[in-house]
């Protein structure tokens, strides 16, 4: 071999040696990169979660100085039956909260049933026709929203905060939420707000329950399964990770959340009417706590208790348990609407 052959060899080994280097330099450049920016914004967002100053000690949001920017709508479908629009919120700073409007077709002003659901799901049934062609039905408007770390509302969060872990805060800027958006849908004109009914589940229904006990035009709570009685909710239940529990069970954490607590707030809400719906093998929700939530409920509240999630549906289909919220507010749903196809949660559950 030539000197010039040797050398070529020589080139082409090293050019194909310093591409894969160059290659693996790239990757760990991104990667690196990717966790530089990472890890700064989990510093970022660890430093200052809260650059609104946001009081997260107390549950009224009236004084609080959040200041609505102006709506943004993410568009509108027309069905003969309804309209459906997405509505972008904002009183904080990069936390927007979205939301959906379901309109009745010929009703005006119409009544409002807010839709909360627990972490981790989100509003995507709204989405879907056929469920908000039943969320319509008897003349009702029907509002879907998120709370705060749950649903999109989580992704920007480093990986460690979930709601639980920032329970204070995920309470708190949820309630703050719910009424942040009924002053929303009250200043559209075209809606009633006297009146608003609530249909939550899980996390959910603890923040309806919340909110409930500082905004007087809640009236009616339609609660399945709430979370509540912190201390021992967060000792048992299934939805928090063993390698997490000591961490909330300190003094310091239980301290934060004592006084949102839904087993010390329920038996205040008497000018309210209130349903309690408990599925026995619930794992999420112990059974202790179950047992304090409803013997929390206020005088006049009905409390209606299922074995399993097989019993809950029977009882569903049989009793029409989605209309209670609509008789609660006055309006009667229309007999078309008793045909309705019940709502079906991930995994089969109703909702």
């Amino acid at each position: 071999m030539t000197m010039s052959n040797t050398g070529r060899t020589l080139h082409q080994h090293l050019f194909a040696l310093f591409s894969r280097w160059g290659c693996l330099l790239l990757v760990a450049s991104l990667v690196g990169s990717s966790l530089a920016v990472r890890v700064l914004q989990a510093q970022d967002l660890h430093i200052d979660r809260n650059p609104d100053r946001e009081d997260w000690s107390v549950l009224s949001a009236k004084g609080l100085g959040l200041q609505p920017s102006a709506p943004m709508s993410g568009g509108t479908v027309e069905r003969p039956e309804f309209t459906c629009e997405l509505v972008r919120l904002q009183w904080r700073q990069g936390d927007p909260v979205d939301i959906y409007v379901s309109l009745p077709r010929g009703v005006k002003k119409p009544h409002v049933i807010l839709y909360l659901y627990g972490y981790p799901t989100d509003t995507s049934r709204f989405r879907n026709d056929l469920w908000s062609k039943g969320a319509v039905e008897g003349g009702f408007a029907a509002v879907g929203m998120v709370s705060a770390l749950t649903g999109e509302r989580y992704h920007s969060r480093p990986m460690k905060e979930w709601f639980v872990s920032e329970l204070q805060e995920s309470l708190a800027k949820s309630t703050h939420d719910v009424q942040m958006v009924l002053d929303y849908l009250e200043q559209r004109g075209d809606l009633n707000t006297d009146r608003v009914g609530i249909y939550a589940q899980g996390s959910g229904a603890s923040i309806a329950i919340l909110a409930a006990s500082v905004d007087s035009r809640i009236a009616a709570l339609d609660l399945l399964n709430p979370w509540g009685d912190w201390s021992d909710w967060l000792k048992q239940s299934a939805l928090v990770p063993e390698n997490e529990r000591s961490a909330y069970l300190q003094p310091e954490f239980l301290e934060k959340v004592a006084a949102f607590d839904p087993v010390q707030v329920l038996p205040k809400l008497n000018e309210r009417s209130v349903r309690l719906q408990q599925v026995g093998d619930d794992p999420v929700t112990p059974k202790a706590a179950g047992k304090r939530l409803a013997a929390a409920v206020p005088r006049g509240a009905q409390v209606l208790q299922s074995e399993n999630w097989a019993a809950y549906r029977k009882t569903w289909q049989e009793k029409k348990l989605w209309s209670w919220a609509k008789e609660q507010l006055g309006q009667l749903p229309s007999p078309a609407s008793l045909q309705r196809a019940e709502p079906v949660a991930a995994g089969g559950r109703p909702e």
